[in-house]
């Protein structure tokens, strides 16, 4: 009976992870396919009654544009919170404050606040700094940065303070102990150390920053728009079928990213393994 029922069990498991799997892989497969629909449609076409790469060949320019600014305000955005959120992460763990809780607590607020409500906030703020000082962040690389490092932080933060929590702070003691200097212990010593939750950090943030529509909704106006806002304009009034061609791109394109980061650094050290 014993048997029956471990075997009943593991049935049960992989009938699970499929229907779970199905979940999450479906309506990206879905899409891949329909973007292969030859025939000019007014609507989803699955399954595509003809294959044609003629979506792929005629993407409209604006979408290409709006792709270029994505990944630049992506990268830019992935640097500067990987940047803070390093040097934010080692002075929680190893600044021995006695507030670290509450510091923590604040670098963690962007998570709790609703991404169109900093949308509106930061929306709000442009328009009261250009009416005071005249600079106007609306429509402009900066003002999507800032917003977006703002949002971002936190998972920098998380990243490298999950890595710098296990490391083994009497490596840094030893170097110091033979001479070493701050900057030396930092470059030889701790930073090898934070490599992983670096990489970590910094895909987290450029995933964040790449996909977000409720923020750059509202500060990403006129010829600088990002790709997922153009998209969402788009749509709002008409289906266009080489929407489904870029969307199908950008999958592969987070993809190989997603396999290039973990051949590169891989995230054992930033998320527990399950291997034994």
């Amino acid at each position: 009976m014993s048997a029956i029922r471990h075997l009943r069990g593991r049935w049960f498991s992989g009938l699970m992870t499929v229907l779970v799997y199905f979940f999450l892989l479906g309506p990206i497969i879905a899409i891949a396919l329909a973007s292969l629909e030859g025939k000019s449609t007014y609507h989803f076409q699955f399954p595509p009654e003809t294959f044609s790469l003629t979506w792929y060949a005629s993407i409209p320019a604006k979408y290409l544009h709006a792709l270029e600014v994505s990944v630049l305000v992506a990268a830019i955005t992935a640097c500067i919170s990987t940047l803070i959120g390093c040097a934010a992460a080692i002075g929680i763990v190893r600044g021995g404050y006695r507030a670290n809780e509450a510091i923590q607590a604040f670098f963690n607020l962007p998570l709790h606040v609703p991404l169109v409500v900093s949308g509106v906030v930061f929306l709000q703020f442009y328009n009261q700094l250009a009416i005071i000082s005249g600079v106007d962040f609306l429509g402009s690389l900066t003002g999507v940065v800032i917003a977006h490092v703002f949002v971002t932080i936190p998972y920098s933060i998380g990243s490298v303070g999950s890595v710098l929590t296990r490391a083994n702070p009497r490596l840094e003691a030893a170097a110091r102990t033979l001479g070493a200097s701050e900057w030396s212990v930092f470059r030889r010593v701790l930073l090898p150390i934070l490599k992983p939750g670096l990489f970590a950090g910094f895909f987290y943030a450029f995933i964040v920053s790449f996909g977000d529509v409720p923020i750059a909704v509202f500060v990403a106006t006129g010829a600088f728009v990002t790709l997922p806002v153009e998209i969402f304009q788009t749509l709002r009034f008409d289906f266009d079928p080489a929407v489904l061609a870029i969307s199908t791109l950008v999958v592969i394109f987070s993809v190989l990213l997603i396999i290039g980061t973990q051949k590169l650094v891989g995230f054992d050290l930033v998320l527990r393994s399950t291997r034994r």
